[in-house]
């Protein structure tokens, strides 16, 4: 954490220097993101509910995913550039620092403007926290954050999972984008709305069902996808453990497997 947070430091000051700049692209980031929304608010202009759902209602999970991914976005998304370092050779650079490589890597370039995609998906999240008819108990109140930092540890899981495939794949980051990207995307809908095999797939395979389907279910009342028992709703920490733990162990292989480019 150290080496992670003296090089994220190097850059964050790199990036104030020109504080115009950074405005300009945390603004249009958070703008550009929002188009989501738009997109979401311009369905409800024709229907009433969506999968059963209730704009709120969406607007909950839209928030969730949202600021989950973009908290692990920020934290760990420059990992992503991994297959281009392999494939140009400047990984070796990282490998010779007295710096753990996971750490150097992550905090590489690291782009504050992402804080763009937080305050879109804040602003979202509480707007549906107030609108949203639900039975605020103590329980379901603290489950909102819990799910927030879970489910930002599951998408960093899914980061570095995807980062330690390009050690074979050399680049393969969109390979990774259609499961860190577009997870969250699809993760801003209603689980009704898609088929069960898909589900499934994201509930047993890749688990991003624990990032806001399962404990939003409990938190609004809705019928659990799959019909899953109740338990699985405050599953979503262990679950974020288990996927960091995995992730962890495919970045080991990964690394031990590099054996640079050969030029």
């Amino acid at each position: 954490m150290r080496a992670y947070l003296l090089i994220a430091a190097m850059w964050i000051r790199s990036t104030m220097a020109y504080r115009a700049s950074f405005v300009m692209t945390a603004v249009a980031s958070c703008v550009v993101t929002g188009l989501d929304f738009v997109a979401i608010l311009l369905m409800f202009s024709r229907v009433d509910a969506l999968g059963g759902w209730s704009l709120p209602e969406i607007a909950f999970l839209y928030g969730l995913s949202g600021l989950a991914f973009g908290l692990a976005d920020l934290a760990i998304g420059s990992v992503e550039r991994l297959g281009r370092r392999v494939r140009d050779g400047t990984l070796d650079t990282l490998l010779v620092r007295p710096a753990p490589v996971l750490a150097q890597l992550a905090a590489d370039r690291f782009a504050l403007r992402r804080v763009g995609r937080l305050a879109q998906g804040a602003l979202v999240l509480g707007w549906a926290l107030a609108a949203v008819e639900a039975d605020w108990t103590p329980g379901r109140l603290l489950l909102v954050p819990v799910m927030v930092v879970s489910g930002a540890a599951i998408f960093c899981a899914v980061f570095v999972a995807g980062a330690a495939f390009q050690f074979v794949a050399q680049d393969a980051a969109e390979v990774s984008n259609a499961f860190t990207y577009g997870g969250t995307t699809l993760l801003q809908y209603p689980p009704a709305l898609f088929a069960q095999e898909l589900v499934r797939g994201v509930t047993f395979v890749l688990p991003l069902a624990f990032v806001n389907w399962l404990p939003a279910s409990y938190v609004l009342g809705r019928p659990y996808p799959l019909d899953l028992p109740v338990w699985t709703a405050f599953a979503s920490p262990a679950v974020a453990g288990v996927c960091c733990a995995l992730a962890g162990l495919a970045w080991g292989a990964g690394l031990r497997s590099y054996r640079s480019t050969g030029s």
